[in-house]
């Protein structure tokens, strides 16, 4: 059964355009309470990031769930790692987190969360909709859910934090550029790492509401380059606007993205003896990362595009690291999904333990390069099957000749084709990258 609302990352699109609009995010609540009600707490915690579109919203679901006889409890702005890890303290029965994550403020989403402060299989994703087929009755007065809120939920999560990072361990005399993207982590990453001992230089924390995302962040790094050489800091930590991915910046404003990331973190797990079987990456995930993991004899996967199918791959394996190139990567002995606070912790526990700066770690990953192009298309298109771009895509991997890979798809969040090219001559990668774009433009 195919899904028609729910895509790689919940349900996503333009405020005031079908389906993010409060007559349908209403029902989606009335019909998720339908389908998630059964561990008899009877209560859905809701979360959201800075969009100002988020406050809408929120009431739309606080009135589906209580028309469903479900308890929504609020949190106001929160990472959505936050929500997840609040679900699964608080055994509610659902967690619903309002964003767009990396996304302009004019874009909102829901996502959810089960019990277990897992994302949602495809299953009960699909039950859901089936719900939203159905004419939405509300209970009896007298069973209405009531609406409360949770006031200390920041400092929950702050010290949740602190706590998978090793208390032998401090960040003093460290000086750390931490973006936080107009988001959710604006009140809370600062906190962390300060509170770890760090000087904290903070920025891309006065979320507006129209400024999520807005030339700051992880999707926006060069902001952070330009403070970290400013300030003379050891290095910078960017979040996107949901907080569940980062990239960091070393003192030398070198960029080091998920794959390098992740690296650090599964060789630091080795070296201590706690890295459970492999690492799981996806299909953007750079040769590179590959070839620096098999040096230390660790075995690695590739999976679909996207942060579920991430996890799913590590459950299937037993394994306990995995992540994606633009920075989600995920930690399962610390928490149950993608967290760019913990992950960064994890990357800073390898610098301390290891008496290193980020600069001299970094280059244990020797990376290809790599050139993404994103290309507008239009609905009903399927460029992929498309005889000219199966013809550019041939052409690209004849002359790369076996030393790098070609791999287009469509995004799971926005009506774009993803065109990736991987190889060790970086102007042939490029060329060959904006080669096919404008045969998927031409379209």
């Amino acid at each position: 059964m195919s899904r028609q609302y729910f895509g790689t990352d919940g349900i996503r699109g333009k405020v005031g355009d079908n389906p993010i609009t409060p007559d349908f995010v209403m029902k989606l609540g009335w019909a998720a309470g339908q389908v998630l009600a059964k561990q008899g707490t009877r209560k859905v915690l809701i979360g959201k990031d800075t969009r100002i579109s988020g406050y809408m919203l929120e009431a739309a679901l606080e009135a589906g769930l209580s028309a469903a006889g479900l308890k929504a409890v609020l949190l106001g702005p929160m990472p959505t790692p936050a929500v997840a890890y609040l679900t699964r303290t608080f055994r509610a029965e659902a967690g619903v987190v309002i964003s767009a994550s990396h996304n302009p403020y004019y874009d909102n989403g829901i996502k959810f969360f089960s019990t277990d402060g897992t994302k949602l299989p495809d299953e009960v994703e699909q039950a859901i909709e089936a719900a939203m087929d159905q004419p939405l009755q509300c209970v009896e007065a007298a069973q209405l859910g009531k609406a409360s809120r949770i006031d200390d939920a920041p400092g929950r999560y702050v010290e949740f934090c602190k706590s998978t990072f090793p208390s032998e361990l401090s960040l003093d005399g460290l000086k750390i550029v931490v973006d936080c993207a107009h988001g959710a982590t604006y009140h809370i990453a600062p906190l962390v790492f300060r509170e770890l001992g760090a000087e904290v230089i903070a920025m891309g924390c006065s979320p507006d509401g129209l400024n999520i995302n807005a030339g700051v962040g992880s999707t926006a790094p060069k902001a952070l380059v330009a403070r970290v050489l400013a300030e003379q800091a050891d290095m910078g930590i960017a979040f996107d606007g949901d907080g569940d991915r980062l990239i960091m910046v070393d003192h030398e404003g070198q960029l080091l993205d998920g794959d390098v990331l992740l690296y650090l973190i599964a060789r630091d797990c080795q070296e201590r003896g706690v890295l459970q079987g492999g690492v799981v990456g996806t299909l953007m995930s750079n040769l590179g990362l590959e070839l620096a993991l098999a040096e230390r004899q660790i075995p690695f996967i590739r999976a679909k595009v996207g942060d579920r199918y991430v996890m799913e791959l590590l459950k299937e394996q037993g394994w306990r690291l995995g992540g994606e190139n633009s920075g989600h990567i995920i930690c399962l002995d610390q928490t149950t999904t993608g967290d760019g606070i913990v992950a960064a912790l994890q990357v800073l526990r390898a610098t301390c333990r290891q008496g290193a700066s980020l600069a001299q770690l970094r280059q244990r990953v020797p990376l290809f390069p790599q050139e993404l192009v994103n290309v507008l298309f239009k609905e009903g298109q399927d460029p992929l099957v498309a005889p000219p771009v199966q013809a550019a895509m041939q052409e690209a991997e004849q002359r790369l000749a076996g030393r790098g890979r070609v791999l287009l798809r469509k995004s799971g969040t926005e009506p774009l084709i993803r065109v990736m090219v991987e190889g060790e001559d970086a102007a042939l990668v490029k060329e060959l990258a904006d080669a096919i774009a404008a045969v998927v433009r031409a379209l």
